[in-house]
C-alpha cells in the first residue's frame, strides 16, 4: 500500500454549492448586420454579450453609433457590455485618449445596455472632470479596464489599487501570461478584491493563463470570457463558451472543487482534459482537470503545487506530467514509486497531505490494451521503434511481462546507447524487416498530427508477417503506420487505447475511484473527431 491510500477517497460527492458563474461572449464583426447576427447567437450561449465596437469598419461604425446600438441592445436576451477598445490594448481601431474620451462623452445613453468597458486612463479623465461617461446618473455599469498584451507588469498591485480607487462598479485587469506561475498574482488579486468587497475581472491571457479563465468565477471574478468559436477569440488563450460549460463544467466549480491538470509545454493539443473531465462528470465528483502550460517546472511546483510552499489556496490534488517535464519533475517530489524510479520518469503526481508522490502509469497503460487485444505477451518477440522516454516506459512494462525486446532506431548512436542501458540489441530502422516479430510498437512521434502526419516509421513491405502493429501516436487515431499495417495484413492497436488506460490509472490514484474507460475514450474520440 502506498502512503495515504486510506485517505484517497474523495469526500466531495455532495451536491455542488450554487455559485454565480457568468460567461461573457465577445462579438467582433466588421459590419453591423454581422454584429447583430453574432450577438443574438452569443446571447443564446452566454450570460452576457460583449459588443466590440472597435471591430466595426468605416461607415458601419457610424451606422452603429448613430442608431444601431440601442436597437441591438434591446434585441438581446442577455445583458450587454459595450466596448470601444484601442489598438494598444488589443483593439482593432487606432484611438488615442482624446478620441476615446470624446467617444464616451458624446454618445447618447443606451438605456438597454447594462455595462460599458472603458479604459482606466479615460475613467480617470472623467473623474478629474467630475463627469460620468455617457451622461449616466452614476458609475454603475462601468467597467474600468486595463490590458497588457506583452507581459505581467511588475506594478500589478499598484495598477489594481489605482483602478479600485475609481468610482467604476467593476475593475478589470487582463495581462499576458508566459508561464502558468503568472496566474499566481491574478488569483491573489481575486482574493484581495473579494476580501475588500470589490467587483473584479482578473485574467491572465495566453495559453499559460487558462486556469484564470476556468477558475476565476469560483474565486470571485465577476465574469469570465468565452468565445463563440475558437477562431472568433478576441484575446490570446480565450477558449469557447461551449468548452467552458461542456468540458470544464464551469457552472459546477466552487471552492471545494478538486483541481487536477496536465503539466507540460505545450499542452493545449491534448485530449486529456476531455477524458478526465468526462470521468469526473460521469461519477458526479466535484473535480476539474485543467491544462497547465509550464516552462519552469520547479517554480510551478514551489509556487502553486507543494502544500508547504504554494502561494495559491486551492484544493490541488493531482497532476499528469508530459513532455518535457517527466524527468525533471522528479526533483520536486517527496516520494517516488519504484516503477517510476526504474523507468526514470514520472507522469503522475498525487498531492497527499503535505507531500508530493510520484508515479508512472505509462508502462501499465501500454500493457493493458495490448493484453486485452492478444492475451499474454510472455516470450513475445517485440520490435520497439524509438529510443526516447516513451520507449523507456514501454521496455519496462514489456519486460515485467517477460517479453523479448529489440530496439530499432533512426539515430543509431542514441539507439545503441539506450539498448546498452536496457541490455538489449539495437538495429537500424531504415530498411528493417519485422517479419520475425510478433509485435511492432512505434514509440516515436512519426505520424503525429502536424508536419509528421504523412510519415511512417515502417511500410507495409517491412511489416509483412508481423502479427500486431501498435502505434502509440493517438492523434490522428488512424495513422499512416496503422494504414500500412492493415495493408500488410497485421492486427492493429492505436495510441488512444494506451492514453486512456494510463489516464484511468491516474484518475484512480487521485480519487480512489475506478474510472469508466468507455466514458473517457468516447470523450477523447469526440474531441479528436471535432478537430480540423
Amino acid at each position: 500500500m502506498v502512503p495515504g491510500d486510506s485517505a484517497r477517497r474523495i469526500a466531495s460527492k455532495s451536491i455542488y454549492m450554487n455559485q454565480p458563474t457568468r460567461i461573457c461572449v465577445p462579438v467582433c464583426e466588421e459590419n453591423l448586420i454581422a454584429l447583430q447576427t453574432a450577438a443574438k447567437t452569443a446571447a443564446e450561449i452566454g450570460d452576457l454579450v460583449e459588443i466590440r465596437l472597435d471591430c466595426l469598419e468605416g461607415i458601419e461604425f457610424e451606422k452603429a453609433t448613430t442608431s444601431g446600438l440601442e436597437v441591438l441592445a434591446k434585441s438581446l436576451l442577455r445583458p450587454s457590455i459595450f466596448t470601444f477598445r484601442p489598438s494598444e490594448e488589443g483593439g482593432h481601431r487606432v484611438a488615442d485618449y482624446a478620441t476615446r474620451y470624446a467617444f464616451w462623452s458624446s454618445q447618447q445613453p443606451i438605456p438597454s445596455a447594462r455595462f460599458f468597458d472603458i479604459e482606466h486612463d479615460v475613467v480617470v479623465g472623467f473623474v478629474a472632470a467630475n463627469k460620468t461617461p455617457l451622461s449616466r446618473p452614476d458609475w454603475s455599469g462601468v467597467i474600468c479596464s486595463t490590458h497588457d498584451f506583452v507581459e505581467m507588469p511588475d506594478n500589478l498591485t499598484e495598477i489594481y489599487e489605482q483602478m479600485a480607487n475609481t468610482p467604476a462598479q467593476i475593475v478589470k485587469v487582463a495581462v499576458q501570461a508566459d508561464d502558468v506561475t503568472d496566474c499566481v498574482p491574478m488569483f491573489q488579486l481575486l482574493d484581495r478584491a473579494r476580501n475588500e468587497g470589490r467587483e473584479i475581472i482578473a485574467l491572465a491571457m495566453g495559453n499559460a493563463g487558462i486556469a484564470t479563465r476556468i477558475l476565476g468565477p469560483s474565486r470571485g471574478a465577476f465574469l469570465t470570457y468565452g468565445s463563440l468559436e475558437s477562431e472568433k477569440a478576441t484575446a490570446p488563450g480565450q477558449i469557447t463558451a461551449e468548452q467552458l460549460r461542456s468540458i470544464y463544467r464551469i457552472d459546477k466549480i466552487n471552492e471545494q472543487t478538486l483541481i487536477c491538470g496536465l503539466v507540460g509545454m505545450p499542452v493545449m493539443h491534448s485530449v486529456s482534459p476531455h477524458a478526465h473531465n468526462a470521468a469526473f462528470d460521469a461519477m458526479n465528483l466535484n473535480g476539474v482537470y485543467i491544462p497547465f502550460e509550464v516552462r519552469n517546472v520547479a517554480s510551478f511546483f514551489t509556487r502553486m503545487v507543494h502544500p508547504r510552499t504554494r502561494e495559491v489556496d486551492w484544493k490541488i490534488r493531482g497532476l499528469s506530467i508530459t513532455a518535457p517535464h517527466k524527468a525533471s519533475v522528479m526533483n520536486c517530489l517527496d516520494w517516488i514509486e519504484p516503477t517510476a524510479q526504474a523507468i526514470g520518469a514520472v507522469n503522475t503526481v498525487v498531492v497527499e497531505a503535505s507531500r508530493l508522490l510520484g508515479y508512472n502509469t505509462d508502462a501499465e497503460g501500454l500493457i493493458e490494451p495490448l493484453t486485452r487485444k492478444i492475451g499474454l505477451v510472455t516470450d513475445a518477440r517485440v520490435a520497439l521503434i524509438g529510443a526516447g522516454g516513451a520507449a523507456r516506459a514501454a521496455v519496462w512494462g514489456l519486460r515485467q511481462h517477460k517479453a523479448n525486446v529489440t530496439i530499432f532506431a533512426r539515430d543509431l548512436t542514441k539507439g545503441r546507447s539506450f539498448a546498452e542501458q536496457i541490455r538489449s540489441s539495437c538495429s537500424p530502422l531504415e530498411g528493417a524487416s519485422f517479419a520475425d516479430f510478433d509485435i511492432v510498437i512505434n514509440a516515436t512521434p512519426l505520424g503525429s498530427a502536424g508536419e509528421m502526419i504523412n510519415q511512417t516509421p515502417a511500410t507495409a513491405d517491412q511489416l509483412h508477417d508481423a502479427r500486431l502493429v501498435y502505434d502509440l501516436v493517438y492523434n490522428p487515431t488512424d495513422t499512416k503506420l496503422l494504414q500500412e499495417a492493415r495493408k500488410a495484413g497485421c492486427e492493429t492497436l492505436g495510441g488512444l487505447e494506451m492514453l486512456i488506460a494510463q489516464a484511468a490509472r491516474q484518475f484512480e490514484l487521485w480519487t480512489a475511484e475506478t474510472a469508466d474507460q468507455s466514458v473517457m475514450h468516447s470523450a477523447a474520440s469526440y474531441a479528436l473527431r471535432a478537430r480540423p
